[in-house]
C-alpha cells in the first residue's frame, strides 16, 4: 500500500472514529431525555444549536481526536494481536468517558448524568471494538487471499532468524511472503538448510538480488557485534533503494524488556523497558492524578487548616513536615508532612537506631519516642500524609506507586534488583499500603512494588485506591 493511499485510508478512519462518538453522544442524550420524560425525539432534533453548546461539543470533538491520535491507535498495527488491540480501544475510550464527566463538571453541563456516561461509553467502545475488528477480519481475508501482500527478505539464518519466519508463516492474515534468507556459509549453515528454508542469495550478490526482486522490508537478524560492518552495508543499500528496514531489536538477549523505536532528529533509537508506564496511559495518569489531587485539597482544605491549628496549638515548631525523598530515576524533592514529632526528631535517629523493628535498611519502632501525642493521632488515621496531595499537584508523586524513601534509607539499598522501584514515580499509596503495611517484611515490601510496575494498568491504580480507603479507616500497620 502507497503512502498517500495510507494517509487517506487513516484520514477516512479518523472521521469515521469522530463519527461515531457523534452517533454515541446522540444515542446518549436520547437515552437521558427519553428516561426524563422532558423532551420528545421530535423535539431534541429540531431544537436550536447554541453557540456556547457547539462550542463545547466542538471542543470534545478536538479532544477526542487528540485522544484518539495521541493512543497509537492510528499506528500500523499489521504486528499487532487482536487481543491488544481491542484493550488499547477500551482504555481509550474509559479515559475519552472519563474526560467528558471532567468537562461536564467543569462546564455544568446536566445533560450528563451516570445514564449518559454509561450509554454514551457502551455504544462508542463497542462500536469502535467492532469497527477494529471488522477491519482486521476483512484485511486478513484479503492477505489470506493473496493479495495486499509485502515480500520480506530476513538477513541471516540463525535461530532468532528462524523464529521470527516460522512467527510469519503461522500468521498469513499478516500478508508478509518471505521472498528468501540472505546470507554467508557459517557453522550453522546445514542446520538452516535442515528447516527447509533456502538462502536466495550472499551478501556479495545482495544488491544485485535487490535490483531485480520485488522486496518491500528487510528484517535484519544478524549478530550486531561479529557482523556490524556487514549490517551497516545493507541497512545503507535499503536506505538507497528505500526499502524498509526492521531489525530485531533484542540484540543483547533481555528477558523481560518492551521495546520501542523513536526518532532524535536524524537518529533512530530503539528502546528496552521492563517498565510499562509509556505513552497515552501514563498521560492519563497524570491527567487523573492533578484533577483527583486538585479535588481534594479544595474539599478537604478546611480541615487541614484545622489540624494546623491543632498541631501548632499542641507543641512548638513548624506545622509541615518537610523532608528530602528519592523520586523516579532517584532524583531528589521536598515531602510534604504534617509534622507528628518532636522538632530535630532527625538529629535523634543515631540515639534510638537500635530500637529498629524492621528488617532492611529502612526505620520504624511502633512506639517512637519522637512522637508527639496528637502525632499518633495524624499517623494513626494517616492525616499525617494529606499534604502529599500538593506533591502530587506539582508532579513530584503521584497518587498511587511506590513509597517514597529518605535519602538515609536508599543509602542502605545492597541489592540492585530492589532499586528498579525508583524507575516510576513514587505515591502516596501502593500494594504495600493495602497489604499490611509496617506488618510487612521489607523484602517482601520491595517485591510488591516490583509487582505493581510489572502490572501496573489504570484499573490497578484505582482497585488499590478504592482498597486504600478501608485500611486507612481500620488503621491496619500504621505506624
Amino acid at each position: 500500500m502507497s503512502s498517500a493511499r495510507r494517509k487517506l485510508l487513516i484520514s477516512i478512519f479518523r472521521l469515521f472514529d469522530l463519527g461515531l462518538m457523534i452517533l454515541a453522544f446522540m444515542t446518549a442524550a436520547l437515552a437521558v431525555l427519553h428516561q426524563s420524560h422532558t423532551v420528545a425525539i421530535t423535539e431534541f432534533f429540531s431544537m436550536r444549536v447554541k453557540i456556547q453548546n457547539f462550542a463545547i461539543f466542538l471542543l470534545l470533538g478536538i479532544a477526542w481526536h487528540l485522544i484518539f491520535s495521541l493512543s497509537g491507535l492510528y499506528e500500523s498495527r499489521r504486528f499487532s494481536n487482536r487481543r491488544g488491540e481491542v484493550i488499547d480501544v477500551i482504555k481509550v475510550n474509559s479515559f475519552g468517558t472519563f474526560m467528558i464527566l471532567v468537562g461536564a463538571i467543569v462546564f455544568h453541563i446536566r445533560l450528563v448524568t451516570p445514564v449518559f456516561l454509561a450509554v454514551f461509553w457502551l455504544t462508542n467502545t463497542g462500536a469502535t471494538v467492532a469497527s477494529r475488528l471488522l477491519l482486521r477480519f476483512m484485511l486478513g481475508a484479503v492477505r489470506k487471499r493473496g493479495h495486499n501482500l509485502r515480500n520480506i527478505v530476513i538477513v541471516g539464518t540463525n535461530a532468532r532468524a528462524l523464529e521470527f519466519a516460522h512467527r510469519l508463516i503461522s500468521r498469513p492474515e499478516l500478508g508478509y511472503r518471505i521472498t528468501g534468507f540472505v546470507d554467508q556459509d557459517w557453522s550453522g549453515t546445514e542446520v538452516f538448510r535442515k528447516s527447509g528454508y533456502a538462502i536466495a542469495s550472499d551478501f556479495s550478490s545482495f544488491p544485485q538480488f535487490l535490483r531485480s526482486n520485488i522486496v518491500d522490508e528487510v528484517v535484519m537478524a544478524l549478530p550486531s557485534r561479529s557482523m556490524h560492518d556487514q549490517g551497516s552495508k545493507i541497512a545503507a543499500l535499503c536506505e538507497e533503494q528505500g526499502i524498509a528496514l526492521r531489525v530485531l531489536t533484542n540484540i543483547y538477549d533481555l528477558k523481560a524488556v518492551r521495546s520501542s523505536a523513536a526518532e532524535v532528529e536524524d537518529d533512530s533509537l530503539i528502546s528496552h523497558s521492563r517498565c510499562c508506564m509509556e505513552g497515552w496511559p501514563t498521560f492519563a495518569k497524570r491527567v487523573l492524578d492533578f484533577v483527583i489531587s486538585l479535588i481534594l485539597i479544595a474539599l478537604i482544605s478546611p480541615g487541614l487548616l484545622i489540624v494546623a491549628i491543632l498541631i501548632k496549638l499542641s507543641s512548638t515548631g513548624p506545622v509541615l513536615f518537610i523532608q528530602s525523598r528519592i523520586g523516579r530515576n532517584k532524583r531528589r524533592f521536598n515531602i510534604y508532612k504534617f509534622r507528628t514529632m518532636v522538632v530535630g526528631a532527625e538529629k535523634q535517629m543515631s540515639k534510638i537506631e537500635h530500637l529498629n523493628e524492621v528488617t532492611g535498611p529502612v526505620f520504624k519502632i511502633k512506639n517512637d519516642p519522637r512522637i508527639i501525642p496528637f502525632g499518633r493521632f495524624l499517623r494513626r488515621t494517616s492525616i499525617d500524609e494529606l499534604p502529599q496531595l500538593f506533591n502530587v499537584l506539582k508532579g513530584d508523586m503521584s497518587l498511587v506507586g511506590p513509597r517514597p524513601l529518605p535519602v538515609r534509607d536508599y543509602e542502605g539499598f545492597d541489592k540492585d534488583w530492589q532499586r528498579r522501584r525508583f524507575s516510576v514515580k513514587p505515591g502516596i499509596t501502593c500494594l504495600w499500603q493495602v497489604q499490611g503495611r509496617t506488618s510487612i517484611p521489607f523484602e517482601k515490601w520491595m517485591e510488591l512494588d516490583l509487582e505493581y510496575i510489572d502490572k501496573w494498568s489504570l484499573r490497578l491504580d484505582f482497585e488499590i485506591l478504592l482498597r486504600t480507603i478501608p485500611t486507612v479507616l481500620r488503621g491496619t500497620g500504621a505506624g
